[in-house]
């Protein structure tokens, strides 16, 4: 048996860099990943698809450029290959360098392998025990399959597999009019795939406010994507040059299938019954506001303990273990205010309570709206889809939460990110003096609009 001071289980966003930090301090650390290091974001996740969100933008772009007065002769071609190659560099730059600086680290041992408990002590894995009185798991997530009449007659899609195609569809059926799934149609489109969105529920991205929610639909559907919710039948079946996708209002031609109907834990493989560290009904891993599991000496961080599906809230969960157990500080996963991202164009930022959830908390609030054309960068650059939506506390004058949908949305939500985790008041914040012209000077006239509901 091999002792450690910790052991990390999975080599995601939060593990590595939390045993690079017990590296530093002079331990000595097993880092354990059955796959490839960095996690779904480098692997599969954030670096990938926003290369290939690149790439379909340049074609977007230079299809339109007649508008702006850039007169390109012929088709706007594609060479998937060429677009294939540049995410594999681009995940590949992120890979190795995470294996070389971990191979440079005195007391980092990497392990390729499988892990499973034996006991809250102990983890196998290729055919040897180790042991730590530490144990940290970051072992991610994957796509979620249902179980739908034919899936297992088609060869489908899913976020992993689809970032390694080399052609061009000539049909998409994307499943799942989410996150993950609207950054594929849209990319798709653009690429010049026929696309069409199939979602179970009542409208796109159900986390968002219905008026978002609309306004992403607008956008899609301007671009020529066909979308359909409100379907509870699906199923699928081979035909004689695809795949026919049939649902309870329409039957779709489709030459490729993506399934995008969430994501769920690796926790099923872990014998985490050996450790005794307990679930939820999904299969994430239940922890504590200082992210330890119900078992001394476990800790989980990132995507399987279902606080959050983001690189960001995984490296997060990394600061929060660190800060506690090297630093002597006292951090709080509760105190993390939620914002996030969807990466279709015009981006959408996003942070803090909705507008349905601010209603629901029963406080007395304030909205502002203010459309993306009355934005004179936006106009600049002939970019005005979507608005801007924020919510404050009517009686504490702090913001509640925001949404940005329209162009650098993802970037223009940090100033009201920064805001809130500094418990600035909108008032204050209206004060600000923003630069002209950026998308960001609109801020403080939106939140000077703020009135009662």
């Amino acid at each position: 048996m091999k002792s450690f001071d910790a052991i990390v289980i999975g080599g995601g966003q939060a593990g590595p860099f939390l045993a690079a930090r017990m590296v530093e301090k002079g331990m000595k650390v097993a880092l354990i990943e059955r796959k490839f290091l960095g996690g779904t974001c480098v692997n599969a996740g954030c670096m990938p698809t926003k290369t290939l969100v690149a790439s379909a933008r340049a074609a977007h772009v230079a299809r339109s450029g007649a508008v702006y007065g850039v007169n390109i002769p012929g088709e706007i071609a594609i060479d998937m290959k060429v677009v294939r190659g540049r995410a594999e560099a681009v995940t590949m730059n992120a890979r190795n360098g995470l294996i070389g600086w971990f191979a440079g680290m005195d007391g980092m041992t990497v392990i390729y392998g499988h892990a499973r408990f034996e006991d809250p002590k102990t983890v196998s894995v290729n055919g040897e025990t180790l042991t730590a009185p530490r144990i940290f798991l970051n072992v991610g997530a994957r796509p979620v399959i249902p179980d739908l009449p034919g899936i297992n007659d088609i060869d489908y899609l899913t976020s992993t597999s689809i970032i390694h195609l080399d052609t061009l569809p000539r049909h998409l059926a994307v499943i799942g009019g989410s996150y993950i799934g609207l950054e594929f149609a849209q990319m798709y489109r653009r690429f010049g795939a026929e696309v069409s969105v199939i979602e179970h529920g009542p409208k796109l991205a159900s986390r968002e406010d219905e008026d978002i929610s609309d306004a992403i639909a607008d956008v899609l559907r301007s671009e020529g994507i066909d979308i359909h919710t409100g379907v509870s039948d699906i199923a699928f079946a081979r035909s004689s040059d695809g795949i026919t996708v049939a649902t309870d209002s329409a039957s779709i031609d489709a030459s490729h299938v993506l399934i995008a109907t969430g994501r769920k834990p690796n926790t099923d493989d872990l014998g985490l019954d050996a450790a005794g560290v307990i679930t939820d009904k999904h299969g994430y891993i239940t922890v504590d506001d200082k992210l330890a599991t119900n078992v001394e000496g476990i800790w989980a961080l990132g995507d399987c303990n279902g606080h959050g599906a983001f690189t960001h809230t995984s490296y997060n969960d990394f600061e929060i273990a660190a800060a506690n157990l090297l630093d002597g500080d006292d951090r709080n996963l509760s105190s993390r205010i939620p914002a996030y991202a969807l990466y279709i164009d015009p981006p959408l930022g996003r942070v803090g309570m909705t507008e349905k959830q601010a209603r629901a908390s029963g406080r007395k609030i304030m909205i502002s709206t203010r459309p993306m054309s009355r934005v004179g960068r936006a106009n600049e650059r002939g970019e005005t889809k979507g608005f801007m939506k924020v919510i404050a506390d009517a009686e504490t004058k702090k913001i509640l939460g925001a949404a940005i949908l329209g162009i650098e949305g993802d970037e223009v939500i940090h100033g009201i990110i920064d805001a809130m985790n500094a418990g600035t008041t909108y008032p204050a914040l209206q004060w600000s003096v923003p630069i002209h012209p950026t998308v960001s000077e609109l801020i403080p006239t939106l939140l000077g609009d703020l009135k009662p509901v």
